[in-house]
């Protein structure tokens, strides 16, 4: 990570002019106090623009030069609910359907209920933090231009390192304008190219800011280091592209201009850039996702070196209460605060099931076989029987120890029964016990045309072209049967005898019974499974059932009501476990306070949702068979199976919108999703304590955008307030 192979430049303040808003002052000046580093010698130092640019990615990730508190990079804001995504968060998750809050802290409640007003001190925090950022990169760009390194005397490696910088630094900026058009829409407006000092920077239209944000990226896309070609944690042309992507799918809410195409040009980039899906939808909110190969740009956090109330210290934290158990995130305590509502929980549904179950056993000839492994009683369960009417008897027990004994009756009585006295394959009546070997799972079977018998210990195997990997079958003693976990696929699965595969079951007439020397088992689906044998008499019969279940459901519900009375009590509404400080191996973070998980600001599993639902909205080059290819790659991730993929009837916008929900749940894109649909105010779908009624309410349009603060506006005359505020 950047920041912890560059330790946060400490001490550093920019010479910056954060547009006019109220808690910033003219920072055009050089401090008297020695132990600050001003931008008229920072950049004496070589080393300093690395760790300039640094501080820049820092930015998104703590709120000082001391963390978690202290040395404040604004003034007057907590540091806490001031940090760059925790602010984040709150805007797109809290008015949401996926996210509410318990806490009493000023109007954080006013969120949910889509009720803040231009005087919200949370609003102010996060705009103030954008324009931070955005104010930081500038200064960056206007100390590194030909001219600026040309004076200090910066030889032809650095400044050629430098102009990689630059790139980066554009994008930081293109991000955090996107966030202020995303969540403001018609903002202030300066670039590096503005004078230093106090000035009211002019209000950027929404087409302006939106054409600024397309140019800037465009114009780095080839400067900026080749996608997963960078140090982890800093930006490439990956982040690049899905900056554009984001960008074009929302340009109709944004400018009134549909850019689909384009939303599609720039997702097909990412998809030939070598990013492939984690295997374990989990692995990707844990403590070590930072291996994660799916994961576009994140922001990054480290326990020791990156230390805040906010990112995901604040996502995990917050999210525990009730009888959760911190140590299982890898916290020390839990913050008792967010959940999710009802109509959130709703859109996971189970897809697993029966594949095919077991057939129903019909009335058939037997005989038993009683023995010292059930205390010598007759047990109809447990008995040889004859389904082809050709007096073999046969069924298969397993002995838990070695060496038992037991007898065959043909009736369910022990007047009579058959025994071997001479060892010799023959029965005889009256004669001795059976005897098996050692422990482990036996064929036996009984001839009653010539009073012969087998006893063989065998060691069934799955197997065929439709396990990826043979599995040994492993006996159940409560379920009295065999089973085995598979990976299924499509194609021919058999049962066979490990060290004699001339042994086999399958199934000829495809109605769930097995036969020795039995067709293969057809499989048509791709999905975890659970296989039960149930061999303990003649017909043989067996269970395929999938394990297939929503693996994105990271929902904690013991103690939980589902439904919301009180928002201030945690138990009320189901919490949410996805993010944990936890390694993929288990291992707690480096820090039980602070945790390691880096937060995934884009991973590839959006960009393929993005790609399928610009396809349906309109844009040329992709089909629809290509959007459900997308759209199913990200469900059989979820799933570990093709049991819940769709096919093109099936796929629609609002099923893309609720698989948005479930894919990417509290990683900050809800909002703005809703938004997109017509559903985030004024539409249909309603969400629990949505406009302050626990049924919830449509409310005003004008809520799509947040209000300019008051503050802004007091101290800039050219800015006007969003309509309705």
């Amino acid at each position: 990570m950047i920041m912890n192979t560059n330790k946060i430049l400490l001490n550093i303040l920019l010479v910056v002019i954060l547009l006019g808003s109220g808690c910033f002052k003219d920072l055009n000046t050089i401090p008297l106090d020695e132990d600050i580093t001003t931008a008229a010698t920072v950049y004496d130092d070589p080393n300093s623009y690395k760790q300039v640019l640094a501080k820049l990615y820092a930015g998104l990730a703590v709120s000082g030069q001391q963390g978690p508190s202290g040395q404040a990079d604004i003034s007057g804001i907590d540091e806490g609910f001031g940090q760059y995504l925790r602010g984040l968060w709150y805007h797109q998750e809290l008015p949401t359907d996926e996210a509410l809050i318990g806490w009493n802290d000023q109007t954080i409640k006013d969120f949910h209920s889509q009720t803040w007003s231009a005087d919200d001190g949370f609003i102010f925090a996060f705009y103030s933090r954008i324009y931070y950022q955005i104010s930081m990169c500038n200064e960056f760009l206007r100390q590194t231009t030909d001219e600026k390194l040309d004076s200090r005397g910066v030889d032809a490696n650095l400044k050629k390192d430098i102009e990689g910088y630059r790139a980066e630094a554009r994008f930081l900026r293109a991000l955090s304008y996107w966030h202020a058009l995303d969540l403001f829409r018609n903002v202030p407006f300066v670039t590096e190219k503005d004078p230093i000092g106090s000035f009211f920077p002019e209000q950027g239209s929404a087409s302006a800011v939106f054409s600024f944000i397309e140019s800037e990226l465009k114009d780095i896309e080839n400067s900026i280091t080749a996608a997963r070609a960078n140090q982890y944690g800093r930006a490439d042309q990956g982040a690049v592209w899905t900056l554009l992507a984001k960008l074009y799918l929302n340009a109709q809410v944004y400018i009134g201009t549909p850019k689909y195409t384009e939303c599609l040009t720039y997702s097909k980039k990412v998809f030939n850039a070598g990013y492939t899906l984690e295997p374990e939808f989990r692995h990707l909110f844990l403590a070590d996702n930072h291996k994660s190969n799916e994961i576009i740009f994140p922001i990054a956090f480290d326990g020791v070196h990156t230390r805040t109330w906010g990112g995901t210290t604040f996502i995990i934290r917050a999210g525990i209460g009730g009888s959760m158990i911190p140590s299982e995130s890898g916290v020390a305590s839990g913050w008792g605060g967010t959940r999710t509502t009802k109509q959130l929980v709703e859109k996971f549904s189970e897809i697993g099931g029966n594949i095919t179950d077991f057939a129903a056993r019909k009335t058939q000839p037997q005989v038993y076989i009683p023995g010292s492994y059930q205390d010598n009683k007759i047990n109809t369960l447990h008995a040889l029987t004859d389904a082809n009417g050709d007096k073999i008897y046969q069924g298969y027990q397993y002995f838990s120890s070695d060496n038992v004994s037991f007898k065959i009756c043909p009736n369910p009585a022990l007047t009579f029964w058959y025994g071997d006295n001479n060892g010799d394959g023959k029965l005889e009546t009256g004669g001795a016990n059976l005897v098996a070997g050692t422990a482990g799972f036996y064929y036996i079977e009984f001839n009653n045309n010539n009073k012969t018998y087998k006893i063989e210990k065998r060691n069934w195997i799955a197997s065929g072209t439709a396990v990826k990997q043979e599995v040994n079958f492993q006996w159940d003693p409560k379920l009295e049967m065999l089973k085995a976990n598979v990976e299924l696929k499509p194609g021919d699965l058999i049962f066979k005898v490990s060290g004699n595969e001339s042994i086999t079951l399958g199934d000829n007439e495809g109605n769930g019974v097995l036969v020795h020397g039995g067709a293969a088992i057809k499989v048509n689906v791709e999905t975890p499974a659970e296989i039960f044998l149930d061999l303990r008499k003649e017909e043989f019969i067996y269970k395929l059932s999938s394990t297939s279940y929503d693996r994105r459901a990271t929902i904690y519900t013991k103690g939980q009501r589902i439904d919301i009375d009180d928002l201030g009590l945690f138990t009320d509404g189901y919490a949410i476990n996805k993010f944990k400080n936890v390694t993929s191996e288990g291992q707690r973070g480096s820090d039980t306070e602070y945790p390691d998980t880096d937060f995934p600001v884009f991973r590839l599993a959006d960009v393929y949702l993005m790609a399928s639902e610009a396809i349906l909205r309109g844009a040329t080059g992709g089909t629809k068979g290509e959007a459900v290819e997308y759209f199913n790659k990200v469900r059989s991730r979820a799933y570990h199976s093709s049991l819940a993929n769709i096919t093109e009837a099936k796929l629609t916008l609002n099923e893309i919108l609720d698989e948005r929900a479930r894919e990417l749940l509290w990683e900050c894109q809800r909002r703005t999703d809703l938004v997109r649909f017509g559903q985030f105010t004024d539409g249909d779908y309603l969400w629990q304590w949505k406009g302050g009624t626990k049924e919830g309410k449509k409310v005003s349009s004008n809520r799509n955008i947040f209000p300019i603060p008051s503050s802004d506006l007091g101290n800039n005359p050219k800015l006007k307030q969003n309509t309705g505020y």
